[in-house]
């Protein structure tokens, strides 16, 4: 983790009937580990496939089929466990967790409870007012997912497809620590990024691949002082888990809406009971699924079919060695390396494509100037375009990059270059190319300038005179000039000729 330092954001408070509460919240974020194959079978986990076609037989639950771990996920969560700044456990174990649901075909799940592939870590998630809030990782341990039961395709039966059974799953878990709604999806969008960044999940929440279950709590002001003093849960209210939230903006309201509901609860002199529930965004209420299970509850205990998982320090050593650069630590060399403010930086490291495409630009350039045309008019273009992404950018880095020389060359001007670029976006033509076609070079000659400039002075008198009264007026003689060019006049030496012409 960088050493760096902020401010903790304030917690969210809400005003209840006969005092005000704060919000306390924790994230089991279940990500999908991105390998071809599955956790202990050789079936794919490729999206979208026919139902019921990405199955083996250990998948299916079939008799005498035993389980074999698949070293590529197991490296994926270590690599996972170091971005996080976690201890990575060199001993782990497999569980079974006994439960029935239908799209479970073993009957039980294998995961880690007591032993977890990955110890205590953190994540700072910075909030965009100058706040950051640190998120301690309790663990993140390895699973399988379940299949999917689908209700929707006959009135009177459910179907089963078994293709996600079996998918690897990391379970990263934080401590209490978040404070509010906005903190909670900031936590899961910051997590997602080093995820994808480190390529170890790709982040697709709409297709399951990252998901969140949101534990809520509220408790009066000071409690949570006290808990962090001791450590003492007691301190703080009763939680309830809403289940499976893949998006940012139905995670605040979810969240918002429990904890009024819980508010309601204790001031009508009612008892908040642990349950797990469902939030339903079309009525923006979350509802009861079940009451909580604890351990004991799904019975369980170490998976016979796994011997513990042994891995070498050497080993892990070699993976970390391997690490890519990080968000935070791409961040602060942004601002560093080329002089870029903390917005802007945030910006183009939100994606790792994004930071990749404007070092590229970059290189060799102007920072400051590269990440003002990849923001504004790329970015604007693209969103304009149907929101695309950078990878589906028509205008290369190499081809910004020549039209960010081009301009620092004075060969053309900004304005001139927004044409270009242009140009350049909708026909994919090479920008040094279009300049010299198009004929769109800029006018540095001095004496085709001033000779432009002693026209413009000579047929406006008037004009002149105000302009010497008023010095601010000489904007309107510089845009004349550069109509009168066709906007290919340097606009630096016409600043300065008409400047000198008019005695300011």
């Amino acid at each position: 983790m960088l050493d760096l330092t902020y401010d903790a954001p304030a917690p969210k408070v809400i005003a209840g009937a006969t005092s005000d509460w704060e919000l306390v919240i924790g994230l089991e974020v279940h990500a999908q580990v991105a390998t071809k194959a599955k956790l202990f079978s050789g079936a794919s986990t490729q999206f979208g496939a026919e139902p019921n076609s990405n199955v083996a037989f250990v998948d299916a639950g079939m008799p005498g089929m035993l389980p074999v771990i698949n070293e590529g996920c197991v490296a994926l969560a270590v690599k996972t466990g170091l971005g996080l700044n976690a201890q990575i456990n060199l001993n782990s174990a497999f569980d079974r967790k006994n439960y029935f649901y239908p799209d479970l075909p073993q009957g039980y799940q294998i995961s880690q409870l007591y032993h977890p592939i990955v110890g205590e870590g953190e994540v700072l998630v910075e909030m965009g007012d100058g706040t950051a809030r640190k998120v301690r990782i309790e663990r993140i341990h390895l699973e399988q997912d379940a299949g999917k039961s689908i209700h929707d395709m006959d009135p009177n039966m459910s179907f089963v497809d078994l293709n996600r059974t079996g998918v690897a799953l990391m379970e990263i878990v934080s401590r209490p620590d978040i404070r509010g709604p906005e903190e909670a999806a900031a936590y899961v969008v910051k997590l997602r990024q080093i995820l994808r960044y480190l390529g170890t999940c790709d982040g697709n929440m709409q297709n399951g691949n990252l998901r969140a279950d949101v534990n809520v709590s509220v408790c009066k002001p000071g409690a949570y002082e006290k808990y962090q003093e001791t450590q003492d849960f007691s301190h703080l209210g009763t939680r309830c888990e809403i289940k499976n939230m893949n998006s940012m903006r139905f995670i605040q309201l979810a969240i918002d809406y429990e904890a009024r509901r819980q508010i309601a609860l204790i001031e009508d002199g009612k008892e908040v009971v642990q349950e797990t529930r469902l939030y339903d965004p079309d009525k923006n209420e979350t509802r009861s699924m079940r009451s909580k299970e604890e351990a004991h509850d799904y019975r369980y205990f170490p998976d016979p079919d796994l011997l513990p998982l042994e891995i070498e320090q050497a080993w892990v050593n070699d993976i970390k060695s391997a690490l890519p650069e990080l968000p935070d630590a791409k961040k602060a060399r942004f601002i560093s390396d080329f002089g870029l403010s903390d917005y802007d930086a945030s910006v183009l490291t939100a994606e790792v494509a994004n930071a990749i495409y404007f070092e590229n630009v970059a290189d060799g350039s102007d920072g400051k100037l590269a990440a003002n045309w990849v923001i504004n008019e790329l970015f604007g273009r693209l969103k304009k375009d149907g929101d695309k992404g950078i990878e589906d950018s028509p205008v290369s880095a190499a081809q910004l990059g020549q039209i960010i020389g081009l301009i620092k060359s004075d060969v053309i001007s900004g304005k001139i270059a927004k044409d270009v670029f242009e140009i350049c976006y909708t026909t994919g033509r090479d920008p040094a190319e279009i300049v010299e076609t198009e004929g769109m070079k800029q006018v540095t000659d001095t004496g085709a300038i001033e000779a432009a400039v002693d026209e413009i002075i000579a047929a406006n008198p008037a004009q002149v005179e105000k302009a010497k009264a008023n010095p601010k007026l000489a904007g309107w003689f510089v845009g004349q000039v550069m109509k009168a060019t066709g906007g290919k006049a340097n606009p630096a030496a016409v600043n300065k000729i008409v400047t000198a012409k008019l005695g300011l």
